[in-house]
């Protein structure tokens, strides 16, 4: 079989492209991104192109059986760049994809198409609400795949919690980077909400799940998360003890640690964004019972497993990515005014 990868050469994508090729399929990556693994050398056929862009999208296309549509503009990316890439781009994918006959289309989408709800744990059936351009974005991109689901096509969307594991950085290597250097790590919050947390192996799982199960099976929308997991204190404190250093996660009183990160964003001296620190000290957490019944997902990582796995992953690659930033999950996030608050834990 004849895989299309969108946004290949992102953390997702890279991950999915070995799982792929590990089982002896054949993948092309799409991304706008340079694509820079060179274990993948010569296994893959890698375009780099913009999934906007008609000719490049159809000659992407050609000869191809099935398509993951992994690839997103995230949301520190600009208003812009977002609407044109989860909307534009994924109706455009789609379209060429019916012209061509091709049946099956695997849409991954996020828990962002919640919102900031109200109750947990949440179903596929639950209002949609996003916060922000990110999850209007992701909600609209949802309608455009259900629009060509009636036409016919087998559209898989799958809502992922935040995914980890290698190759992972992005908001996440603050905790690393304060967790390597022996600090204690602030959190927005008491956290003893829960955030459930995902391993992207076990999301691999699931996407395959929706490549070999029947269509009728796989034609539906399912959230994807960890099982298990605890409270958001109790699992971040994981990769603290993994560092060895003895030392703590640290409560901030909730309603003016965001006011503070709302001014620095409006500084542009903070690396997060309200989707971040607007759920971080919320419950967050989703029902799998569905993608458990019919796909017969079973995850294997917890929320620690999955958190130290990723630790355990940058200690080891931290001289590849030392001297990088960006906004990408691919790159650590430059950490702003919290390199100088660094210094106080």
């Amino acid at each position: 079989m004849n895989i299309l990868v969108t946004g290949g050469a992102g953390f997702l994508g890279i991950n999915l492209i070995r799982y792929l090729v590990e089982r002896g399929y054949n993948v092309v990556s799409l991304d706008i991104a340079e694509f820079i693994y060179p274990d993948m050398s010569g296994k893959v056929k890698i375009i780099q192109g913009d999934i906007r862009n008609r000719v490049t999208v159809e000659s992407a296309l050609n000869n191809i059986d099935l398509v993951i549509h992994t690839a997103a503009a995230l949301p520190l990316y600009s208003n812009e760049e977002i609407f044109s890439t989860e909307v534009k781009g994924t109706r455009l994918l789609l379209h060429e994809a019916f012209m061509k006959k091709i049946e099956r289309f695997i849409h991954i989408s996020s828990t962002a198409v919640y919102g900031i709800p109200d109750h947990h744990p949440l179903y596929e059936t639950d209002k949609l609400d996003g916060v922000g351009p990110y999850g209007k974005a992701k909600i609209e991109a949802e309608n455009v795949c259900l629009e060509f689901r009636s036409k016919g096509m087998c559209v898989p969307i799958l809502r992922p919690k935040s995914f980890i594991g290698p190759e992972r950085l992005g908001v996440f290597a603050l905790l690393y980077d304060w967790a390597k250097d022996g600090k204690n790590f602030p959190m927005i919050g008491n956290g003893t909400n829960r955030y459930q947390l995902l391993d992207v192996e076990d999301l691999c799982e699931a996407i395959h799940k929706c490549i070999t199960l029947p269509k009728e099976k796989v034609n539906d929308t399912f959230n994807i998360g960890a099982k298990n997991f605890t409270t958001m204190k109790e699992d971040y404190q994981s990769v603290l003890d993994c560092a060895g250093f003895g030392k703590k996660i640290i409560g901030l009183p909730a309603a003016p640690a965001i006011f503070m990160l709302k001014f620095l964003e409006f500084l542009k001296l903070s690396p997060l964004y309200k989707w971040v620190y607007e759920t971080a000290s919320k419950d967050s957490f989703v029902s799998i019972e569905k993608a458990e019944k019919i796909l017969d997902f079973s995850p294997k990582y917890s929320n620690k497993d999955a958190l130290i796995r990723n630790y355990k992953w940058y200690l080891e690659n931290l001289e590849s990515f030392k001297n990088q930033s960006g906004i990408s999950h691919r790159v650590p996030w430059k950490q702003g005014i919290l390199s100088v608050a660094k210094k106080f834990f």
